[in-house]
């Protein structure tokens, strides 16, 4: 019998385990993961930004642990010897019309406790000598790192906690008893006091199993990349973003340094297929069943047609796909960049077509649910780790916290 099981072995499922540990250090904990190896989907594939915090609604979850995981994060590599850089970005206004966002970007970032430094297209230059723009925002706080080093960290950290971890080990049924959980996987039957749920793109389908109802279904969004050539990478310094469209949700097309010196320039934001569809060719009926067949898809694609066209063009056109980072860098051609790997976003959406713009912790019997955690997760990991240790005590009881905690037994 296990204490504490939790289902997934991203960095936050592997973070919320170190947590968990520091808090009861004589408890018994096991991580499943149904993958040969940690950090398979979202935290493998993603960015490697180690994020400022500046996009989010001050308060919310997501400003909060960014801003504080942003620090952890960055002790953490200091203290293990991670190869990171705390490079900065800019985020620079194009059009006339972006201006006045740029500017509530600004307010915002100081509203969320950040240094954020305003600048004039030449300071913009100073920086990114390449990038033509009206006007920008530093952020020097940002960073890169690769997040599966920090995973493999991670998991060192929890077996020097005596902690087990089980790899091709994916949960396919669940029942509740009165003071425990059994989880029927294909690697065995695992009975346990209580669930930590962070399975990412199917955080929604363990919830379920659970009968717990998250209120919002996993919605995969497949991010295509490109790659600057070597002898272009000169382009791009660190980090170079367009103010965001305060209308659709994603940040837009930018260019990231990376820790191993390449530049990515994306990603876009489709429709995948598959919610593991890392390719365009990716398919699984189930999958793109539950999408087609839920409102709550149809009232989101009703709202932003005319972006979601834009970024369906930008996947299958490598055209407009340059027009865009030429926004930014017009001297940047078709020639430069070759395609590179996707990522897929695990994003939640409510049946009125509203997406889960905030970090979302359900609580079930004997369980606790991670229903929404894309990006700013990886940076965040430490703090949503310690977030979710504070929110289970001992007994298999989880106290309802604040409103960003949904409490459900249906």
């Amino acid at each position: 019998m296990y204490d504490y099981a939790v289902i997934g072995g991203g960095i936050v499922g592997l973070a919320a385990a170190i947590a968990v540990g520091k808090r009861y250090p004589t408890a018994r904990i096991v991580v499943l993961e149904k993958e040969q190896t940690w950090a398979s989907h979202q935290t493998g594939n993603n960015s490697g930004v180690i994020h400022s915090g500046i996009y989010y609604k001050p308060g919310s979850y997501k400003a909060q642990f960014c801003r504080e995981g942003n620090r952890s994060m960055v002790e953490f590599c200091q203290q293990h010897n991670i190869a990171h850089e705390v490079c900065g970005k800019v985020i620079v206004a194009t059009e006339q019309h972006e201006l006045p966002i740029l500017e509530n970007l600004y307010q915002r970032g100081l509203a969320n406790g950040l240094k954020v430094n305003q600048l004039s297209a030449q300071q913009v230059k100073e920086i990114e000598p390449h990038v033509q723009c009206l006007a920008g925002l530093r952020v020097p706080s940002t960073g890169i790192v690769d997040y599966k080093q920090v995973c493999q960290k991670y998991v060192e950290i929890f077996q020097a906690q005596a902690g087990e971890l089980r790899l091709n080990t994916q949960v396919q049924k669940i029942t509740s008893r009165s003071d425990y959980t059994v989880l029927e996987t294909n690697n065995g039957t695992f009975e346990t006091r209580f669930v930590i749920n962070c399975a990412g793109l199917h955080s929604d389908r363990i919830a379920r199993l659970t009968k717990a109802n998250p209120e919002a279904k996993i919605v995969p969004f497949r991010g295509e990349y490109y790659e600057l050539k070597p002898e272009k990478r000169y382009l791009v310094n660190s980090l170079i973003y367009p103010v965001p469209n305060p209308a659709f949700p994603f940040l837009g097309v930018h260019f990231t340094r990376m820790i191993d010196g390449t530049v990515h320039a994306g990603p876009n934001a489709v429709l995948s297929f598959k919610r593991e569809g890392y390719h365009k060719t990716d398919f699984n009926l189930r999958d793109l069943t539950e999408v087609m067949t839920y409102s709550g898809f149809w009232k989101l694609a009703a709202k932003h047609a005319s972006e979601g066209l834009q970024e369906m063009v930008r996947s299958y056109s490598k055209t407009a796909f340059v027009r865009s980072l030429q926004r930014l860098i017009p001297e940047v051609t078709e020639a430069d960049v070759i395609p590179t790997h996707a990522g897929v976003r695990a994003q939640a959406l409510r049946p009125d077509g509203q997406l889960v713009d905030d970090f979302l912790l359900v609580s079930s019997q004997n369980a606790l649910h991670v229903c929404n955690a894309p990006s700013p997760a990886a940076t965040s990991s430490l703090e949503i780790g310690k977030a979710i240790a504070s929110k289970i005590p001992e007994q298999s009881l989880l106290a309802s916290s604040d409103c960003c905690l949904v409490t459900t037994n249906s």
